[in-house]
């Protein structure tokens, strides 16, 4: 068992003898990769048990630094008893090797003003003139509250039924599930503004509207958190561009281990990772609005986990809605739609997941 964590020291680290099935340090793996299949088996067979225990935040299928497969099991580093609960987990599963790693719990990326601010330099958070590029700045136009705006990452174009959607995070979108601090819940025909109003110091006059929003409600009944915003004309670049990517294709790619991204944000602007967990099991915590209070807990399967050490994040606060793509210079496939990160971790939800529930295709070449 491998122990990741600022806790390593007082825990200890444990390494076993080699998987049997044993991969290249560099290779893709995907999720058809008989290496990756022996992993997820593992996993399954573990995690539904694992889970019942609330500091348990999460599981993964992953690499070790020779390039086997492994199990990651991430454990909440606030739990009073952290090291008892790392010493009790399993070392190996099978054939296969557990990591253990703790961290902070897993947060949607939302942004709330005050927040850090933006890569110097980047446009990100710029008002531009329409027709607007995606990868930027946006909200709803309501999502003030409780002293505090929040606002995310308009982050691609989306086709439903012919008609063009911007695409994002139900957080970003319509997370306002409760008239609480503004005495407003987000609706169907709202406006969707760009920039957010974390980037106009909390007036939405300093906005322009772009979009209305579609109220998918994917939270808390699905496996996706996603919302969409039907396009104002003239107001979004037709080919749904994305700020420092340029247009990407319109055919999706699945996630693979070793694989390498990037993606567009508010925040952080253009950032690139490399693809380290598959089938991830990770453990939400959404607000019911705004600097609101806690309105569910989600467990999502089947996640996509993305390498963001805190010298290098591929993602920051208000960077949620942000869509993953390929690291490639022209017109990269998509690969994720990210909405959360924890300690050194992006959380991706697979980009055919999110485009199936909501029934729209990706706009692109």
């Amino acid at each position: 068992m491998l122990i990741r964590s600022i806790l390593a020291s007082v825990a200890g680290a444990a390494l076993l003898t080699p998987l049997a099935v044993f991969a290249s340090s560099e290779a893709q793996l995907d999720m058809s990769s008989p290496s990756v299949q022996t992993a997820i088996a593992a996993q399954n067979s573990v995690t539904s048990n694992l889970m019942q225990n609330p500091n348990i935040l999460g599981t993964a299928v992953g690499l070790n630094d020779d390039g086997t497969t492994n199990v990651r099991i991430f454990v909440d580093r606030e739990a009073k008893n952290v090291v008892e609960i790392v010493d009790s987990l399993p070392r190996q599963i099978g054939a296969v090797k557990t990591q253990v790693e703790v961290i902070e719990k897993f947060r949607s990326a939302v942004g709330q003003a005050p927040i850090p601010d933006s890569v110097e330099g980047a446009p990100h958070t710029q008002k531009q003139t329409p027709p607007i590029q995606l990868g930027t700045s946006g909200g709803w136009t309501y999502d003030l509250a409780n002293g505090f705006c929040c606002g995310g990452t308009s982050g691609a174009l989306v086709s439903i039924g012919g008609v063009q959607h911007v695409l994002s995070n139900y957080h970003v979108y319509e997370a306002d599930i409760v008239p609480g601090g503004n005495g407003r819940t987000a609706q169907t025909g709202d406006p969707i503004i760009q920039p957010g109003l974390i980037d106009v110091g909390c007036v939405a006059s300093g906005a322009q509207s772009i979009a209305t929003l579609v109220k998918k409600s994917s939270l808390p009944g699905s496996n996706v958190d996603c919302a969409v915003a039907k396009v104002v004309t003239g107001m979004v670049d037709t080919q749904g561009r994305i700020l420092e990517i340029g247009t990407v294709s319109k055919t999706t790619v699945a996630a693979a281990l070793n694989q390498r991204v990037k993606k567009s944000g508010r925040s952080s602007g253009l950032t690139n990772s490399t693809v380290n967990g598959l089938n991830a099991t990770v453990t939400v915590t959404y607000e019911n609005e705004c600097a609101g209070g806690t309105a569910f807990t989600k467990t999502f399967t089947g996640q996509i986990l993305v390498s963001s050490p805190t010298n290098r994040p591929f993602i920051i606060s208000g960077d949620s809605g942000s869509l993953m793509v390929e690291n490639v210079r022209r017109n990269p496939h998509p690969v994720g739609l990210l909405y959360a990160s924890g300690t050194g971790i992006a959380v991706a939800q697979p980009i055919n997941e999110v485009l199936t529930f909501l029934g729209a295709t990706m706009v692109g070449k």
